[in-house]
């Protein structure tokens, strides 16, 4: 009878250490699905309002790390994309800080928001000790359901003048010399009139040693143009895609040599040739980078060449847009 019951024993031993670890391990697992199901969980186009009532556009991804703390990238209205340590979220309150970009004895940048009906609102408080406003919304996938159909190649500079540009302040640098595009000194911005969803790119450009340019697609993601001759790849160099696409090489050619870019955007689906190698195939551009002209994520936009941090010259501009 005793070793019936020392069987018995035996058996039920493992039988309760089993149900004791299933029950903790459903305990984690629900746990960690309720964190990843977080409605504040995924990427954010946040418009704000700065002073004197100017908009400027801005950009949050937050995602899961581990089982339960959430992070996150963001992008200001310049620079590039931050990383955020720490996303706090509870009862409809976001909150995070993040170190200065530019200059390590400013203050952290504090962001605090209000989740409701799938929008966010609420304040940034910045290094400076100023505080703007914001309204939010969820970012577009951008899928497309088939491949695209291209349209007619449009040249989108003529070689005589700027018609067909605009420069987003009111004096222009940009002029028209010997069929070349060229922003002498740093300046204004220079934007096209017509805007497009999905396109294929043809572009060409030269720069002095140790300038700066970029091409942004729609308006919104910027494709950097920068002498970084001999360096390793970055997403904040030539051909990255600024602060989240890094090339698998670096493709960049001497300062004063002309240069070219064939870039293919649809949806958000990227592919990068810079002076004939592929560089970046097929990627996905997260969110709009610093210096984008607005967060409208879903509706078509302009091709906009920076003028702002250098001279430079671009030529032989062809778009193709899809049908």
């Amino acid at each position: 009878m005793k070793n019936l019951m020392k069987r018995a024993q035996s058996v039920q031993l493992p039988v309760i250490v089993f149900a004791c670890w299933l029950l903790v391990s459903s305990f984690s697992v629900f746990k960690k699905a309720a964190f990843a199901d977080s409605p504040i969980i995924g990427r954010w186009d946040l418009t704000v309002t700065m002073k004197n009532g100017r908009i400027a556009p801005s950009w949050l991804e937050v995602r899961l790390s581990g089982l339960k703390t959430l992070v996150g990238y963001f992008v200001a209205d310049g620079g590039s994309a931050r990383p955020i340590s720490k996303v706090n979220f509870a009862d409809g309150k976001v909150s995070f800080s993040i170190p200065p970009q530019w200059d390590s004895h400013d203050k952290d940048m504090v962001f605090e928001g209000t989740l409701a009906d799938d929008k966010l609102t609420g304040t940034i408080h910045n290094s400076n000790d100023d505080t703007y406003s914001f309204t939010g919304e969820r970012a577009p996938l951008l899928k497309r359901d088939a491949p695209p159909v291209w349209g007619k190649p449009i040249k989108l500079f003529n070689g005589k003048d700027v018609s067909g540009w605009h420069p987003d302040r009111s004096v222009n640098q940009w002029v028209a010399v010997d069929g070349v595009l060229t922003s002498p000194k740093s300046g204004a911005n220079i934007i096209t009139d017509g805007k497009y969803n999905d396109f294929k790119l043809h572009i060409e450009f030269r720069y002095p040693e140790h300038s700066n340019s970029g091409v942004y697609l729609r308006g919104r993601y910027e494709v950097q143009v920068e002498d970084n001759y001999g360096k390793e790849p970055s997403s904040t160099y030539l051909g990255g895609v600024y602060g989240f696409l890094t090339p698998n090489e670096m493709a960049a050619k001497k300062p004063g040599e002309w240069q070219s870019y064939d870039i293919t955007l649809v949806g958000r689906r990227v592919t990068v040739v810079a002076n004939g190698k592929a560089i970046i195939t097929d990627q996905i551009i997260p969110g709009i980078t610093g210096g984008a002209l607005d967060s409208k994520e879903a509706e078509p936009g302009p091709i906009m060449l920076q003028g702002d941090h250098g001279p430079i010259e671009y030529r032989n501009i062809v778009l193709t847009p899809a049908k």
